[in-house]
């Protein structure tokens, strides 16, 4: 198998020399040399594949599933969002749940996951809610998705409480179901989660943190967290809660006794964008100084859909923070860990979009005001290997190098079109034109390709 006139935008092979021909014999790169087909040539671009670093598996689709058989499925239509406030969200979802089935939570999951392969994700963990509602039916049909996916993608399965641990009527049942599915599905389960600013008071919510490190400790798990999920001033005696996880992860040793493949996630953290900068800087110093496995995952655009509205009528309108964390400049300026997510698609926390990492690299052009070369190629890591990395998938960059003797499989292969076809001015002919052509990471970036010109090699 041969593929010809390629780019590789992530790496130069030989300085000078753009454009390769790649022989694959026994599902390895035997061959790679200079192209010898013509410049003129459309060229393919091969590129480290997608991944959702942070998705929500049983809320996708709630409100755009539009099932084909009315009847056959529950009927989302009544949770419309009204107002679109992060309280309605959470009302309706919790509605929802109460409706969920087999049927349903299969149908609805696969078409994510199959509107992920095609976008070029090959790795994602996903969320799946338990508790007193659920019960187990959201894992036993994640269980089933990832056996039934696993020859296109790689799942980690986070078992997660997004409602109280710690306090309501219902939070001892939430953490007896979580902690019972956690004895019997251990084996099958990559990460724990948690949402500790749901809680009633901030005793409950640390609560909830230290139950959740010591319960990953436990069953050898990656921890996640949903934090901080608010835009409010600090104060001396309520900081970020995200302060008190990087505490609390010290006091029960994670370093010394955490298998050193696992990492700790941080996810939503809105309140940090509030922080000065000098007090931003001495927490990133502090994560730093500490070497713990640390990941911040910035999600724009459920975050800009949840937070920042105006909460009086003596706020603006027109006055809107993008109320997100500022992936690029955490990455540059403050040193730290973070990638990008796309968290919800089609439910009441996001109702748009289509769920595509590479579309939402692209919307942080704009979201960061990230607009250099540089810039394109941290998003796209944002979306590729720093999200791999974030959820332990991967350590280096150059596992996902284009060599010989290295396999291509589940890398992501780009084409670009000769011409756009056009009917001509008389009705019956065709007007043919020159197609652009994406060259280059900053290309794929800015303007990402439609689907039908994206293949995981295999």
């Amino acid at each position: 198998m041969n593929i010809n006139n390629v780019i590789i935008p992530c790496q130069e092979l030989v300085p000078g020399t753009s454009r390769w021909d790649i022989r694959i014999q026994d599902g390895r790169v035997s061959q790679i040399r200079p192209s010898e087909h013509p410049a003129k040539e459309s060229p393919k671009l091969i590129l480290p594949p997608l991944c959702h670093p942070h998705i929500h598996l049983d809320k996708a689709f709630i409100l755009t599933s539009n099932c084909p058989a009315p009847g056959t499925h529950p009927d989302y239509s009544d949770l419309i969002p009204d107002t679109g406030s992060f309280s309605e969200a959470l009302s309706n979802t919790s509605s929802a749940k109460q409706r969920y089935t087999e049927g349903d939570l299969y149908l609805r999951g696969s078409q994510l996951l199959a509107s992920s392969f095609k976008q070029g994700v090959t790795s994602l963990r996903t969320f799946i809610e338990l508790d007193h509602v659920t019960g187990e039916l959201p894992l036993i049909v994640a269980l089933r998705l990832k056996s039934d996916f696993a020859h296109l993608l790689e799942i980690q399965l986070c078992a997660f409480a997004q409602d109280p641990l710690f306090s309501t009527a219902n939070g001892d049942a939430n953490r007896s179901i979580l902690s019972s599915l956690l004895r019997d599905h251990a084996s099958s389960l990559q990460a724990l989660g948690t949402t500790p600013y749901v809680e009633e008071s901030r005793e409950a919510s640390l609560q909830n943190i230290d139950w959740a490190i010591t319960t990953a400790l436990r069953h050898n798990l990656h921890l996640d967290f949903h934090l901080d999920y608010n835009l409010n001033p600090p104060t001396s005696v309520a900081q970020p809660l995200t302060f008190s996880v990087i505490q609390l992860l010290q006091k029960h040793d994670w370093l010394g006794r955490a298998d050193k493949s696992k990492t700790i996630v941080l996810g939503h953290c809105t309140q940090l964008t509030v922080l000065p900068n000098p007090e931003l800087q001495m927490f990133a110093e502090i994560i730093i100084k500490s070497s713990l496995p640390i990941h911040f995952v910035g999600l724009p655009t459920s975050d800009m859909f949840m937070m920042g509205r105006p909460d009086s009528a003596n706020v603006s309108a027109q006055v809107r923070p993008r109320a997100t964390l500022q992936v690029p400049s955490m990455i540059k300026d403050l040193g730290l860990s973070a990638c990008i997510g796309v968290n919800n698609v089609g439910n009441a926390f996001t109702p748009f979009g289509s769920g595509d990492p590479l579309q939402m690299a692209s919307y942080g052009v704009g979201i960061y005001q990230a607009g250099t070369v540089a810039d394109a190629g941290t998003l796209y890591g944002c979306v590729s290997w720093l999200a791999r990395r974030a959820i332990g998938l991967e350590q280096h960059t150059e596992s996902s190098d284009v060599a010989e003797g290295k396999s291509l499989k589940g890398m992501l292969l780009l084409r670009n079109e000769e011409h756009i076809e056009l009917p001509g001015a008389d009705g019956d002919s065709k007007w043919t034109l020159p197609a652009r052509q994406r060259t280059t990471l900053k290309d794929v970036v800015w303007d990402p390709p439609e689907l039908r010109l994206r293949s995981i090699l295999s």
